[in-house]
């Protein structure tokens, strides 16, 4: 039985088009306005191809930083909507403002409204079609998930909360002597005689194993598999759709001698590629300081009069190799806040000052960092550092928590550009599982990824 041929995209995929027909349907409103309205600007002929170019990159660029390849925005008519019209907008502005790269600015202001409404209109356009007809149900992913009983709930939910086109619509229970009946939501327990049947008459085209007691994969379950393997269909372990769909390395499922296997990124002993970094963390720590210069008298004022005490201070952190280091940062909290002892700060944390809170949201209370970085204490992307006292707690109940140390801790990184807040043990779990992806998938374009995603927590003002 071969398995049912039905078109599905995979996030990278989805990701992917998103990009290349928000491009082609800008070009194709651009180019309708320039035959209708006789628009001057930007005519297009093979002169003007590198200014053509140039508007395809500004487009994917900043609608990077403003969320329009977030499928999760892609999906909501709202959140997708103001994407849009936060990314046309700035788009116009900068390609007005960068004639270096860029056409001479227009003779008339109507010609700007022209060119405005056609971008905002080709991307209104493709994404209602991709919202009304991708995005359906029509092109989901259907899946059989083989796991323990007790494991069902939280494994379903940590796939399908990710991606909505991901959809688990069996569970096979690989304990044949069980003969107790199962429900979870909409999900229909499999039997192993009957699984051949329930893929057929479902669609299925991929199957996920889940359970960690390999003991209990029994050989009428192994042989079916392997009969469905040598069929064309895909049988994939529960770790690795984890880690791609997520972006998380799921370390419940895996061994206490995981380093043994776990493939740590070669960019982290790429001489190059740390080169590289090197030379950048300095040009942006330089410009960082700088701009806090310029701030600074803004941020003595408001420390005056919201803070009322010391605007620096240092505190203890651990860094790479487990090596302890004093980080700067401007003070956000009352005097005394840990006068019983240290604890997470949490979401509305009365001990967070008001002008704090602002400087927060807006992460300029760490600013002073790039001295950190400067000094080599610390990279601009990595985990962030903790302190010695929750790094001891934390080891103590989650396995390879240190695994984080193997790199510098940075300024910002990709638990932080994906995971707002750390203020419980479940939370830091989730953030170790996102530093682990970082250190084993460590790259040039992750920590672009990163840095992009970093203008976007500080635009929707999504500080701690």
């Amino acid at each position: 039985m071969p398995p049912i041929s039905k078109i599905h995209f995979e996030i990278s995929e989805r990701k992917i088009l998103l990009r290349i027909f928000d491009v082609i349907f800008v070009f194709m409103s651009l180019f309708m306005v320039d035959k209708l309205l006789n628009f001057k600007y930007l005519d297009f002929s093979s002169n003007n191809i590198y200014w053509i170019l140039v508007l395809g990159l500004y487009l994917n660029i900043l609608g990077t930083v403003f969320e329009m390849y977030n499928l999760q925005v892609a999906s909501n008519q709202f959140q997708v909507i103001r994407s849009i019209v936060l990314t046309a907008s700035t788009t116009v502005l900068f390609y007005l403002l960068t004639p270096i790269f860029t056409p001479l600015l227009p003779l008339s202001r109507l010609q700007i409204v022209y060119f405005f409404l056609a971008i905002l209109g080709g991307l209104l356009f493709w994404r209602i079609f991709y919202q009304s007809f991708l995005a359906s149900h029509r092109f989901e992913k259907k899946a059989v998930i083989i796991c323990d009983r007790e494991e069902v709930a939280e494994l379903v939910e940590s796939l399908q909360n990710v991606d909505p086109h991901y959809r688990i619509v069996g569970f096979l229970h690989n304990n044949l002597k069980s003969k107790e009946g199962f429900q979870y939501k909409n999900l229909k327990s499999v039997n192993v005689a009957d699984l051949r049947d329930f893929i057929k008459k479902n669609m299925v085209s991929e199957i996920v194993i889940a359970s960690q007691k390999k003991a209990k994969m029994t050989v009428p379950l192994y042989n079916q598999l392997l009969h469905l393997l040598e069929n064309g269909f895909i049988i994939r372990e529960y770790s690795q759709v984890y880690e791609q769909i997520t972006q998380r390395i799921p370390i419940a499922h895996f061994d206490k001698d995981f380093f043994m296997y776990f493939p740590f990124s070669r960019s982290n002993q790429n001489k190059l590629y740390l080169l590289i970094v090197k030379v950048l963390e300095v040009f942006l720590s330089v410009i960082g300081l700088t701009v806090g210069l310029i701030i600074l008298p803004f941020i003595m004022v408001g420390n005056l009069f919201g803070n009322r005490g010391k605007l620096l201070y240092t505190q203890e952190r651990v860094g790479k190799n487990g090596i302890p280091f004093k980080i700067y940062k401007f003070r956000t909290m009352v005097k005394n806040a840990e006068s019983n002892g240290a604890v997470f700060a949490t979401v509305n944390d009365s001990r967070i000052n008001p002008f704090g809170k602002l400087l927060r949201k807006t992460r300029l209370d760490e600013i002073p960092q790039f001295i950190n970085i400067l000094k080599g204490e610390m990279g601009f992307i990595g985990p962030r550092p903790e302190r010695p006292v929750f790094v001891n707690e934390l080891a103590e109940v989650m396995p390879f928590y240190e695994t984080r140390h193997v790199i510098k801790p940075g300024l910002t990184g990709w638990a932080q550009v994906n995971y707002a807040y750390g203020e419980t043990m479940d939370d830091s779990l989730i953030k170790l599982q996102y530093d682990l992806y970082y250190i084993k998938h460590r790259s040039v374009f992750l920590d672009l990824n990163i840095m992009i995603k970093t203008f976007s927590t500080v635009l929707f003002y999504r500080g701690q």
